[in-house]
């Protein structure tokens, strides 16, 4: 009879170096069951050999496994019955929604309905099959290969082939197009390492070592739907043309979207039979309108705008995340030249108050690095940040301005973020600093979305949402990598950092494949910004959504996305 060790041994058999060397980092004791999921995923290793190699050394294996693969957003099964019409609301976006160029939450949502990525990343952060079944690495990470799903159409009927994901993958990570993509692509990926081997296998040829790279082909690069070769982005938005469960039947930008049924989808069918998307200026008349009962469910509410959703009459879904804002100093111009004024501001902020005054305690404190406490890489030991005003005045006279100083800070009026800006106003105001506020809507403060083009990115200090990430490698690259547009580096490098240790260490970090070199590392770099502190990071709260209670299986992600599929109404 065969013994564990025995069936163990077969299941890691020639699995090629990376995931072998994450099974044996689970056999050392360096990985927890949690993580050997998350990175085993990642690395390519299917959910049944996952949970096969779990179970020999246990009874049961993770509550995130099941007996077969899931692909993309069906989770969770819900009550109710399907056939129904679904009202979502959303933030308008801030332009037509090309998918070269979407980076907020409105065009993401409209992108989520029409569009299918590769790779799909659930809310426990496990990679799983989209339109890709599976997907390798070689032994340094450098070369990735995945096996595109077959008998895939797009809405208008037209089969999905690997030259349709070369193309997607051409032209996103080409610098000449300036896509948004490129905040991940940025030194990883060109268009010339994107490589048809057969009809069902697509390389990338990576140019340094991208230990996460699945991340870069997932529902996480939001930005990364399949669309057909050929494509014209520009003119996209006429047909939002895609593999997903939904086609567009109509689109305004000034009112809404909304979808019915792809009748050549794939996948299951989608459980409603109609989605109507409406358009809002901000959070409050979208959360008026769930009150009012005009629509069936929005993406996501604060605690700072929506309390009352909290008041036990919705389906409410609260997500641990790594969603943050990140308040950038400009490093070239002075005061902010010296890292002691840019400590500073950061000493200045009572982070617990701040977090239980935004989010009633639904957010982490955060500790001017991105390591997120979501995420198993951050180093737990690296001291935190407390208000020390003291030590702040201190530090102002060490930079040359004993007296403080005036500096403006432009931010866009979504969600809490007007409220932190004028904590951080009042909180600065208590050394001198005087901190002149201008808040303007989202579509004003990105402005020209392509890259290094932006209000924010030019502001002495600016204050940016960011959407949570399963791994932290875009927050270790696009805002703090230094700036070389032709490398595609520090596209969104609105502190203007540049520090060769850290794009040293930063690229390590991306590089390294085990838990255990990314969490050493990671220790370096949190130590490193928390005494250069280039951008303050002074949380990372929970994404909620909310819906009617007789609304069942909206499937949110503290991304920013909002996959409507599975939705069913009771």
């Amino acid at each position: 009879m065969a013994t564990d060790h025995d069936r163990l041994d077969v299941l890691r058999r020639g699995r090629g170096p990376v995931p072998e060397h994450v099974i044996d980092e689970l056999l050392a004791g360096r990985l927890s069951r949690r993580d050997f999921i998350r990175k085993g995923t990642m690395v390519g290793l299917s959910l049944p050999v996952v949970g096969g190699i779990l179970a020999c050394g246990s009874t049961s294996t993770s509550s995130a496994l099941g007996n077969t693969e899931k692909a993309g957003p069906t989770l969770p099964a819900p009550a109710g019955k399907a056939g129904a019409t679904i009202t979502a609301g959303t933030i308008v976006p801030t332009g037509t929604p090309n998918p070269l160029l979407v980076d907020d939450t409105g065009g993401i949502d409209l992108l989520n309905q029409v569009g299918e990525m590769l790779v799909f990343y659930d809310n426990h952060n496990v990679a799983r099959p989209w339109l890709a079944t599976s997907w390798s690495s070689n032994a340094s990470a450098t070369v990735w290969s995945f096996k595109i799903r077959q008998g895939v159409k797009f809405s208008n009927g037209q089969p999905m082939t690997a030259d349709d994901v070369v193309y997607s993958f051409k032209t996103q990570s080409d610098p000449k197009n300036g896509g948004n993509a490129l905040s991940v692509f940025g030194g990883i990926l060109e268009p010339a390492g994107v490589v048809k081997l057969d009809d069902d296998t697509v390389a990338f040829h990576l140019e340094a070592p991208y230990g996460a790279f699945p991340y870069a082909a997932s529902s996480a690069n939001y930005n990364m739907i399949i669309v057909p070769d050929g494509t014209d982005y520009a003119t996209w938005p006429k047909t939002f043309l895609g593999t997903g469960p939904f086609k567009m039947e109509s689109f305004d930008i000034t009112t809404g979207a909304t979808f019915v049924r792809n009748p050549h989808y794939w996948g299951p069918a989608a459980k409603p039979a109609r989605v109507e998307m409406t358009f809002y200026s901000d959070e409050a008349p979208e959360t008026a309108a769930l009150q009012a009962g005009t629509i069936d469910c929005v993406n996501q509410f604060t605690v700072t705008v929506s309390p009352q959703l909290l008041s036990g009459g919705y389906n409410v879904v609260d997500i641990k995340s790594s969603a943050h804002r990140e308040l950038s100093m400009r490093n070239d111009i002075h005061p902010f030249t010296s890292n002691y004024a840019r400590q500073a501001i950061a000493l200045t902020l009572d982070r617990p108050a701040i977090v239980q005054a935004l989010f009633k305690g639904k957010a982490d404190i955060g500790n001017d690095s991105p390591f997120a406490p979501v995420f198993p890489q951050t180093d737990p030991h690296v001291p935190q940040r407390r208000q020390d005003l003291a030590l702040a005045r201190k530090l102002l006279a060490k930079a040359g301005v004993p007296r403080g100083f005036s500096t403006p800070l432009l931010t866009e009026k979504l969600q809490e973020m007007p409220e932190l800006a004028q904590i951080v106003k009042s909180s600065a105001a208590k050394i001198g600093v005087d901190i002149k506020l201008s808040v303007t809507s989202s579509t004003q403060y990105y402005g020209e979305a392509v890259f290094g083009k932006s209000p924010w990115l030019d502001g002495e200090m600016s204050l940016v949402d960011y959407g949570s990430r399963p791994v932290p490698d875009l927050f270790l690259e696009a805002p703090l990598q230094t700036i070389n547009a032709k490398a595609g580096a520090g596209a969104w490098n609105a502190a203007r950092f540049n520090n060769p240790t850290y794009d040293k260490l930063s690229k390590q970090y991306v590089a390294a494949v085990d838990l255990s070199t990314q969490r050493k590392l990671a220790g370096q770099i949190q130590t490193l910004l928390l005494e250069q502190t280039p951008i303050i990071y002074a949380y990372f709260y929970d994404y909620l959504a909310a819906s009617q209670k007789n609304i069942h299986g909206i499937y949110p992600q503290a991304g920013g996305q909002f996959f409507l599929n599975n939705v069913t109404k009771s």
